[in-house]
């Protein structure tokens, strides 16, 4: 059996300040950077043979806070694959940026830790309340709006994604990228957000639209799971 670690980040400073976010790229606060470094001593002890996160900062500070609790002792390093139409498919810094990034020798190779990053993992793009302030969001709108808007299963907020939307990126990645990587015997461990994570959380555990209403993914929190061919199955901590 594999296992798949699942942590959404820590308090980011739009947490904290009661903003929706979404795509916007704002760091941990404080608090977030704790919550990380104790969800990376509740993992330290299980082996990790790669590791996946978003796009956005807060996902990868707190990979990286995690990763820097555990007891394996490699070395996480960010991979950047070549594009399907290859590098001249890209700018010239794009490209750059990618066969710069090579590890050219094998000298530690085996202390390595690939660390891939998704924009399949993002969180949920709120679309046209992204930097609104919550409070002031349920007084226009109405606290049942906001809701509806928050938690419903295929109702996206003005310009943005639902729920459902985010699992049409998320459980793609997850069946083509993670399931395989996780058949081949690796652990793999997942830095991500509230929704990508309820996305697959939700489809892990074959939740019903109704069910996932309720799915709360608390930050900084670990949750493991076991894969084998026979299915999925909790693992407690």
């Amino acid at each position: 059996m594999s296992l798949l670690i699942l942590m959404r980040h820590g308090q980011s400073m739009w947490n904290a300040a009661q903003l929706f976010t979404g795509w916007v790229d704002v760091p941990l606060t404080n608090v977030g950077i704790q919550e990380a470094i104790a969800g990376g001593k509740q993992i330290a002890h299980l082996d990790i043979d790669e590791v996946h996160v978003s796009t956005l900062i807060r996902a990868q500070m707190t990979a990286m806070l995690a990763l820097a609790q555990h007891n394996g002792g490699k070395t996480p390093v960010f991979r950047y694959p070549e594009p399907e139409g290859g590098l001249s498919s890209v700018s010239e810094n794009e490209a750059r940026m990618i066969e710069w990034a090579q590890v050219r020798g094998d000298a530690g190779a085996a202390d390595l830790l690939p660390v891939h990053v998704s924009w399949q993992l993002n969180e949920r793009m709120y679309g046209d309340l992204q930097g609104l302030n919550k409070d002031a969001t349920r007084a226009k709108y109405g606290e049942e709006q906001v809701h509806i808007w928050r938690r419903s299963f295929d109702v996206p907020p003005p310009s943005g994604e639902s729920l459902k939307l985010t699992a049409e990126r998320t459980i793609p990645y997850l069946d083509s990228t993670l399931i395989p990587s996780l058949q081949s015997g690796n652990n793999i461990f997942v830095a991500a957000h509230g929704n990508s994570l309820r996305s697959i959380i939700m489809h892990i555990e074959g939740l019903s639209e109704e069910e996932v209403l309720s799915l709360e993914v608390p930050t900084g929190q670990p949750m493991v799971y076991h894969w084998s061919d026979t299915g999925w199955k909790r693992h407690d901590l």
